[in-house]
């Protein structure tokens, strides 16, 4: 086991991604606490120059949730940099190879929840920026951090909040790098340029109880909803496009509430998710659910109800900040990054409204799993990307 230089209350070098990580790592900021994080950040940033601020959201039957601005230089170009040190429970700390909040490393690689996603890449990103500063003084232009807690919950207190903060105090953005884990197999892989959107309903079905014997006093609305359903499954929305995969449409669960074996119950109900590719908007995709429930003809009247939690499909066609980017990838590691739309849904889909945004951050194979965990090797290699990247920017 090699797990040296850090301990808990110790000061690391701000330069060293791995130190800065295994700090991080040590706060047990699962959503909505903040465990020290944003407090270790504040510090750290606060140390190289930047000017830094906690403002704290709130809203209605959510908890609140502390964020964090850092900002340093003046005027344009604005670059930002997103992310998160909220984590996702541990689950069954017992099953852990190493404690989930102890950041060991053994054999090279760094353990610990949020390893992966994302407080690796923002101890990377920090490091960098540290690093940067350094060498170069100020930026020539601005550089910022924008960092919630409130991504991993229910994401309303955090990133979307934050943004419009910014905007009322004059602050605008001309670039953001946000730092989910966007790579499949290996470091360089890829660069999220666009995320597909995200709409979740209910279909219900009211019909009349009675006893299983006597049907024809009841009406069942399980089959009518079946009958929906494979309307809704059988025809697919679309095949894709230049650079999205298809739109997919999935039940997620068939509810009745029907304990006994000989009633008919008087309702029923299914939830589902699309995640929707550029062919559509959310209103032009409502459409279509509607016109294939509707194709189902003898289902009976039904109710649908969608979610307010929409979230809208994007791309972002920046092609200056996403050549920079690849061009500093490559340089660090010999890998021209593909230009993925794929995966689910991010704190990117609030920043697009304020300035051109893509992602890239660490491997993903382990996020949300036991034993989460990043090779010492490609934490380092991220953070020299991000100088890397921070020099052309800037330039």
């Amino acid at each position: 086991m090699d797990n040296p230089d850090v301990s808990p209350g110790s000061e690391p070098a701000p330069a060293d991604p791995v130190a800065v990580a295994q700090s991080i790592i040590r706060c047990r900021s699962v959503t909505p606490e903040e465990g020290g994080a944003l407090t270790y950040l504040a510090d750290l940033l606060g140390g190289l120059g930047f000017t830094v601020e906690r403002p704290v959201f709130r809203d209605t039957d959510t908890p609140p949730i502390e964020n964090l601005f850092a900002r340093i230089g003046d005027g344009a170009p604005h670059l930002a940099f997103a992310g998160h040190t909220d984590v996702v429970p541990p689950g069954d700390e017992t099953a852990w190879r190493h404690p989930a909040f102890d950041a060991v490393i053994e054999d090279g690689v760094l353990y610990g929840r949020g390893a992966v996603d994302m407080k690796g890449a923002i101890a990377a990103f920090a490091a960098a920026a540290a690093r940067y500063i350094a060498r170069e003084g100020e930026p020539k232009g601005t550089l910022s951090l924008l960092i919630t807690g409130d991504e991993e919950g229910p994401a309303i207190n955090g990133t979307v909040k934050l943004m419009r903060w910014c905007a009322e105090r004059g602050e605008e953005f001309d670039a953001c790098v946000v730092g989910e884990p966007t790579n499949p197999e290996r470091l360089g892989d890829a660069i999220k340029i666009g995320r597909r959107g995200s709409l979740s309903g209910t279909i219900s079905v009211t019909g009349k109880q009675g006893h299983v014997a006597y049907p024809h006093l009841a009406d069942n609305p399980v089959p009518r909803l079946v009958r929906l359903l494979a309307a809704l499954g059988e025809r697919q929305p679309d095949s894709g496009t230049e650079h999205f995969q298809p739109t997919n449409l999935e039940i997620v669960s068939v509810d009745v509430g029907n304990p006994a074996w000989n009633v008919i119950p008087n309702h029923a109900s299914a939830r589902f998710n699309a995640r929707y590719n550029d062919t559509w908007s959310a209103e032009t995709l409502k459409g279509w659910i509607a016109a294939r429930l509707e194709s189902a003809g003898d289902a009976g009247p039904f109710d649908i109800a969608y979610e307010p939690s929409i979230s809208d499909v994007f791309l972002t066609r920046s092609d200056s900040l996403i050549a920079t980017l690849s061009t500093a990838i490559e340089a660090q590691t010999g890998i021209a990054p593909a230009l993925s739309t794929g995966g689910g849904t991010s704190d990117a889909r609030f920043i697009k409204d304020y300035c051109p945004v893509v992602e890239f951050g660490l491997v993903g194979k382990t996020m949300h799993q036991v034993d989460e965990c990043v090779t010492v090797a490609d934490l380092t290699a991220l953070s020299a990307i991000y100088e890397t990247f921070l020099e052309r920017y800037f330039k």
